[in-house]
């Protein structure tokens, strides 16, 4: 899932101080999951704000509202009946929510509300941790579903470096060395030769070339 934090409330109060309608909108996918941006920080964002133009003197409409879904066309059309009433919107979605908000809605200005962070997993409550970096080119077959890009400190396709020590990273005696995790996840599945086949190096230029990149499902299509 999409991993965020919530943006510190000096910022968010900076971006919408000259603001006298103001909608707070949440998500209920994986902001909602990593308690970041789902309907419960909505309402304790809008709480906050609240509070502060009610010490500041000023008087400020400031509405709540979480949509399934901020990434997809059919559930932004939902406000689009109300955004009109408001001077800006404070999106608690990840980064991609924000900017289709933004593109969908132009008259009205869109702010974020939480920092998207990475791709990862729950580890426990309160603690998420980073699994995969979207490159596009996924090398999970390889290396016995463990990801040196992501989990890699250095992004070694082929590890471990020298500077592991006993299957700890340097930069941290905390942090466990990738490589050493696919080693021994290879040698527990029986796929030792696997290792000794060198991975080339990833052609970047193929992803990050011409803009954002697209994925086009020609089968799904309507």
């Amino acid at each position: 899932m999409i991993v965020a934090d919530k943006k510190p409330i000096e910022e968010i109060i900076e971006q919408v101080k000259d603001k006298d309608r103001i909608l707070i909108l949440g998500c209920n996918e994986c902001v909602t999951v990593c308690e970041a941006g789902g309907k419960k920080e909505v309402g304790v964002l809008a709480s906050s704000l609240r509070m502060h133009f009610l010490q500041q003197g000023k008087e400020v409409k400031v509405d709540e509202r979480t949509l399934e879904r901020q990434c997809d066309h059919e559930y932004l059309e939902e406000v689009r009946d109300s955004i009109d009433q408001y001077d800006a919107v404070v999106s608690l979605a990840c980064g991609v929510g924000v900017q289709f908000m933004a593109e969908k809605y132009r008259s009205t200005p869109v702010y974020p509300g939480v920092n998207t962070c990475f791709l990862g997993v729950t580890e426990r409550r309160g603690h998420w941790t980073e699994r995969c970096q979207a490159c596009g080119q996924c090398l999970l077959a390889a290396t016995a579903g463990i990801c040196p890009v992501s989990r890699c400190a250095k992004r070694l396709l082929n590890g471990p470096c020298g500077g592991s020590t006993e299957g700890k990273c340097e930069i941290s005696n905390e942090l466990d060395c990738a490589w050493q995790l696919i080693l021994d996840r290879l040698q527990a599945l029986d796929r030792m030769d696997d290792y000794e086949r060198l991975m080339p190096i990833k052609d970047w230029s193929t992803d990050r070339a011409g803009g954002p990149r697209n994925v086009v499902r020609e089968d799904v299509q309507s």
